[in-house]
């Protein structure tokens, strides 16, 4: 039984590498946060984006000052202004996916969508990061 679960396990997580390996991640430079605290942002939206049926995601980055504007807005006029989040525990990341023609979406068959944005949150360094938002400013 053991052996099993481990098969699966590794199964799966070669699926989950093999669905993501051509996607070009860019983590940046920051001052803000440290090059692991980014790689698990980003880890958490490629976990996410598998849930976009039929959309092949093309790039991951981070871009300090880019981020920085969308927090801003996030904190001022978005969800941060309600949910008490601190700034320091708010990150956005940027993507490029192309959408198939059989993608069962809310986007554009047979189109590409650049700088999608994913705003993720944790309530204190030492907790995980998740989705709060995603989409265009």
């Amino acid at each position: 039984m053991k052996g099993i679960v481990i098969l699966l396990i590794t199964v799966v997580l070669l699926l989950f590498l093999s669905a993501c390996k051509n996607v070009d991640i860019d983590y940046g430079t920051s001052t803000k946060f440290s090059r692991s605290e980014i790689k698990s942002a980003v880890d958490i939206v490629l976990v996410e984006f598998k849930d976009f049926e039929d959309c092949d995601l093309t790039r991951v980055w981070y871009d300090e000052a880019e981020s920085a504007s969308y927090v801003k807005a996030y904190m001022s006029a978005g969800r941060g202004s309600v949910n008490e989040v601190r700034e320091e525990n708010v990150i956005v990341l940027f993507c490029d996916f192309y959408v198939g023609s059989n993608a069962a979406t809310a986007f554009n068959p047979d189109s590409t969508y650049t700088q999608f944005a994913w705003t993720l949150i944790r309530w204190s360094k030492t907790d995980e990061w998740i989705v709060n938002g995603m989409g265009y400013e």
